[in-house]
């Protein structure tokens, strides 16, 4: 069974977008999940940037997550549609100091729900991010607020997370990946000597990746 399981291994990639407003975290965030890095000095993305997570699922499974960091002021362009193509989960962040940013969260999960979907027309899961948690004041986030809110704007969950503190970043991860793969029955995957990666790639031109992390 040991001399099988190389042939066997199923090497997934999956692209996910993290999008919210101008200031929330999302760079944060990627950086401490890929690299468990963490700066208060990232410079305001620019379009969309890139960063790939390799994850050993299990003993049979690699999935390769492609993380596109969508720039804050972006939900007011036309090149969403483009960047938003072909992927397969999202988180969405705001702020919990800040209330604009989670006022906002309803906008980005109907532009996201607008502009792309699984192949069988269903919404890609999403994942609401209450981030810079270890800045809250006394009035924290209400669980019973925040679960009625995921239920009626179609979240699969939310989590509270810190860039900074590395609180839930992985979790909340694992479990957007965990509803990606009950989900990608239908989707294509290959064998480890493949690179479906150019599929993907495709998605964007050139001139708008500011730079792969």
């Amino acid at each position: 069974m040991a001399g099988g399981s190389v042939s066997e291994c199923k090497e997934h990639l999956f692209k996910v977008l993290v999008i919210g407003e101008l200031g929330v975290g999302k760079t944060s965030l990627i950086k401490r999940y890929v690299h468990q890095l963490f700066s208060q000095h990232y410079r305001a993305t620019i379009g969309v940037d890139f960063a790939l997570k390799v994850i050993n699922w299990d003993s049979k499974t690699l999935v390769r997550l492609q993380l596109w960091d969508i720039a804050g002021q972006e939900r007011f362009g036309n090149m969403t549609r483009v960047y938003y193509k072909e992927a397969v989960g999202a988180f969405v962040v705001f702020d919990v100091t800040r209330a604009s940013t989670f006022e906002a969260v309803t906008k980005w999960k109907h532009d996201l729900d607008s502009k792309v979907k699984l192949a069988n027309g269903n919404p890609i899961p999403s994942v609401l991010l209450a981030n810079k948690c270890d800045q809250k004041k006394e009035t924290s986030t209400s669980t019973s607020l925040m679960d009625n809110f995921c239920r009626e704007t179609g979240f699969l969950d939310w989590f509270d997370t810190s860039a900074k503190d590395n609180v839930n970043v992985d979790e909340a991860a694992r479990f957007l990946v965990e509803n990606i793969l009950a989900n990608d029955k239908g989707l294509p995957y290959e064998e480890t000597n493949g690179d479906r990666i150019k599929l993907h790639q495709e998605a964007v031109p050139a001139e708008s990746k500011s730079g792969c992390c």
